[in-house]
């Protein structure tokens, strides 16, 4: 089958794209607005762009009134955020904070997340995250009604119990969840992962 994407509508190209392009990780976004109030929402436009500076990107939609979503405002008023990562003990509080709630609503207290301080911003961490990345705007692109924000890592929390000999996350340990198409999830475990050498040079 060829799909001519010029033949689709927007929502049916999205959810193309989110059927095909899987698994994704999930950058579960903490801000804080500029009038104190915590949010939390989950991303799975989401990818590490550089190293050197080390850079990530989340892509950010618009609500149904074409605003821009509380995260995307708050990132671009102050500048800052954490990304936590989404474990199995942690999906079904993710899926809350997925919600569209208004954005003088504390989305930690509606899922019933716990908000600790960062080391060097000031969006808060969730405690219940294994991983936490504090990250600060680089830059804010529009594309359409999406804003990609690129942030620069500052700061890396890793619970100690899921770090290897090496002093790195293993990720088996970690369980990390990934999003599929429409309400799909698939889970990172050791039973599931497999190692595959690159060959020698011919």
């Amino acid at each position: 089958m060829e799909i001519d994407i010029k033949e689709l509508t927007p929502s049916q190209i999205y959810k193309l794209m989110i059927s095909v392009i899987v698994p994704r990780p999930i950058a579960w976004i903490s801000t804080i607005s500029k009038n104190g109030v915590y949010n939390v929402a989950p991303f799975s436009y989401f990818a590490g762009v550089s190293s050197e500076p080390p850079v990530v990107a989340i892509s950010v939609g618009r609500k149904e009134t074409r605003a821009k979503k509380d995260t995307w405002k708050n990132i671009e008023e102050t500048g800052e955020f954490v990304i936590n990562m989404v474990t199995m003990d942690t999906v079904e509080k993710m899926n809350i904070t997925a919600l569209p709630f208004e954005e003088d609503v504390d989305e930690f207290k509606e899922a019933g997340l716990t908000p600790i301080p960062s080391s060097v911003v000031k969006a808060p961490r969730v405690k219940e995250s294994p991983v936490n990345i504090e990250c600060r705007k680089f830059e804010i692109i529009e594309i359409g009604k999406m804003g990609l924000i690129l942030g620069e890592i500052l700061k890396v929390h890793v619970r100690d119990d899921i770090l290897n000999e090496k002093g790195y996350v293993d990720t088996r340990k970690l369980e990390i969840v990934g999003r599929l198409g429409g309400a799909d999830y698939c889970i990172i475990t050791k039973e599931n992962t497999f190692t595959l050498k690159r060959p020698d040079k011919r």
